[in-house]
């Protein structure tokens, strides 16, 4: 597993639809060790601090095995890198088999996977396509974030080694599945029982859950 880019970008105001939006998903590749803090990468910013960003989000990563798909699935011959708004574009880290709670050592910083991403309309402004948020949903390649156990730096080729993983785990696919599922079974039940042992699972994740549950 390893960091094939690193990418970042400070809130830009674009026009959409006839209206101004400010977001941070556009990002750009840099080169060289970059500080990583608490909350993100020295040089990034999110724009809307109600969803995006904060301890939990504060690094986005995307898998670049799903360019690929995303290439042949919008008939595009390339994409930039970071197109969807990654802080790391990686190499071998899958949703289905990577766990809420992996811990992981990347560059001289400690980092834990919190959940999956769930897309905003920013999205959508980013691929100029109202239905992109639709489909990347349905397409079940998230990508995930990480929060920062230990501030260190960061560049493009470090590798990412294991450091633990949470006995209760679970898989980060599996948070976007009960996202969407209809209505649960004692297996999704069972699942969720364990995801609220997990410490580093947002607890509004845990109250979402909890919600659905009691409908």
């Amino acid at each position: 597993m390893k960091v094939l880019s690193l990418s970042v970008g400070l809130p830009r105001e674009v026009t959409w639809h006839n209206r101004v939006v400010t977001t941070g998903i556009f990002k750009q590749p840099v080169s060289g060790r970059v500080p990583l803090r608490k909350l993100n990468f020295d040089g990034d910013r999110q724009a809307d601090l109600t969803v995006h960003g904060g301890e939990f989000k504060a690094v986005y990563c995307y898998p670049s095995e799903h360019y690929g798909f995303w290439k042949q699935e919008m008939s595009a011959s390339d994409f930039p890198t970071a197109v969807f708004g990654e802080n790391l574009t990686t190499e071998g880290m899958f949703e289905n088999s990577l766990y809420l709670g992996d811990r992981f050592r990347v560059g001289t910083a400690e980092v834990i996977v919190t959940q999956p991403r769930l897309p905003c309309y920013k999205l959508g402004v980013r691929f100029e396509d109202d239905q992109m948020v639709k489909r990347f949903l349905a397409s079940k390649r998230s990508g995930f974030y990480l929060a920062v156990t230990k501030e260190g730096a960061v560049k493009s080729g470090d590798e990412i080694i294991s450091i633990s993983r949470d006995p209760r785990a679970v898989p980060v696919s599996e948070i976007t599945r009960l996202f969407v599922t209809k209505a649960y079974t004692a297996n999704d039940a069972a699942i969720i029982d364990r995801l609220n042992e997990v410490p580093s699972v947002p607890q509004d994740w845990k109250s979402y859950f909890a919600e659905r549950r009691a409908e």
